[in-house]
């Protein structure tokens, strides 16, 4: 099991990167401003379970990872923690857009469940995310690699839940005034991307340690 300092890091990672509206949210935005706050829920737990899909599988690649060879694993830390810094900068660089949200038809709770498990896991920046997000947090030597990867990939879908039903809540009211607003686009950007590079940068930190 991780142990307390481990879980403690990166319960904050996990509400920094949560707390962020990503491409998910934003569906999960979508859906609420369409269906009400039932949808929103609801394809907010299809979002949430297609994430589990990526965390099995994450657990049974990084157990892979460290029985094949210590120091294979460690270089897939550090690419991950590399990766990381990628994507924020690749953000900080990237053009502003308008944060649109998606065109979406009616569906049924049931659709609307299937599809958000659909849009994630057939993300695969989400399984390259998990594959360079978790692994700075396992220890080897702490036990099971497996059990460390599902209980930190679950609590991170726990905090991921809550965080996106209170979307879900609040995007009646607030996600109309989102839709179209560049001044929310380019702080969501530079926001977003300086997350990324701290995280990068801190859990490779927290890896050696």
């Amino acid at each position: 099991m991780p142990d307390l300092t481990t879980l403690l890091a990166f319960a904050a990672a996990t509400l920094a990167l949560v707390l962020i509206p990503g491409p998910s949210v934003l569906y999960i935005v979508a859906r609420s401003i369409q269906g009400g706050r039932r949808a929103g829920f609801v394809s907010a737990l299809g979002v949430q379970v297609g994430g589990l899909v990526h965390v099995l599988a994450a657990a049974v690649g990084i157990s892979a990872l460290v029985l094949s060879s210590a120091l294979l694993f460690s270089a897939v830390k550090y690419l991950g923690a590399g990766y990381l810094i990628y994507m924020g900068i690749k953000t900080l660089l990237s053009r502003d857009t308008d944060p649109e949200l998606p065109t979406l038809t009616p569906r049924s709770l049931g659709q609307t469940f299937r599809q958000g498990v659909l849009v994630n896991v057939l993300n695969p920046k989400t399984a390259l995310f998990f594959l360079a997000f978790l692994p700075q947090f396992v220890r080897p030597d702490h036990g099971s690699v497996a059990v460390q990867t599902l209980v930190l990939g679950g609590f991170f879908l726990l905090l991921a839940t809550i965080s996106d039903s209170m979307f879900a809540l609040l995007a009646g009211s607030v996600g109309q005034k989102l839709r179209g607003n560049r001044v929310f686009a380019r702080r969501q950007k530079y926001l977003t991307g300086s997350v990324y590079v701290a995280l990068g940068v801190g859990t490779a930190t927290v890896g050696q340690h």
